[in-house]
């Protein structure tokens, strides 16, 4: 169980506990100890938060599953963000959870991973769906949001991209489009409802 929140950990840990035939046998704080206490003990399933300090969740699943194909792992966050979701998934997640999850949907979904079949509730499917429908945002348009949210002007854009004006707004007029908004400020309030960016 990873998650750098000790009351939200310990409370899933003592409820995992209370199942005859389930047992936590490590936790961690950030990313880099999933990855360490994986090595270390190879769980049979792994609940993974996030957003996380050190290593965020996704980073940690990655680097998981290219030592260990196999890992089992189940994101369990507070984000339902569609970029979080589809990022999770691509990078090997088996589950896809909130933390307001009822216990039994939650040992549900570790018993189905276990088996080694997927476990994505309705909801998370809906999201993922919409993710998959939507125009994705070029490397470069996603550099230019990422200083939108950041408070940058046009020119600001253009000088730290090293970019003319006239090609920052075009590029704005590209994500207003694909992300489905007229202006910068729901182009921001968009782009972080869906994880695109996240405030540092």
């Amino acid at each position: 169980m990873i998650d750098d929140q000790a009351v939200v950990r310990q409370g899933f840990v003592a409820l995992i506990n209370t199942v005859p035939d389930m047992q936590v046998i490590a936790e961690g704080i950030n990313g880099q100890e999933a990855i360490d206490l994986y090595k270390q003990h190879t769980p049979d399933v792994t609940l993974i938060d996030l957003r996380m300090p050190v290593v965020g969740g996704v980073e940690a699943i990655t680097a998981i599953r290219q030592n260990f194909p196999d890992a089992r792992l189940i994101v369990l966050t507070t984000y339902d963000g569609d970029e979080d979701i589809y990022r999770s998934l691509q990078a090997g997640a088996k589950g896809y959870l909130l933390k307001d999850v009822f216990f039994e949907e939650l040992e549900m979904a570790i018993r189905t991973v276990h088996a080694g079949s997927r476990h994505i509730p309705a909801a998370i499917a809906m999201r993922l769906a919409e993710r998959m429908a939507s125009s994705d945002l070029t490397s470069r348009e996603m550099e230019v949001l990422e200083l939108i949210v950041r408070g940058q002007s046009n020119k600001e854009i253009g000088a730290s991209l090293t970019i003319s004006e006239a090609t920052v707004k075009s590029h704005i007029n590209n994500i207003l489009s694909k992300l489905g908004v007229t202006d910068r400020t729901q182009a921001v309030t968009t782009a972080l409802q869906r994880g695109l960016v996240h405030l540092r």
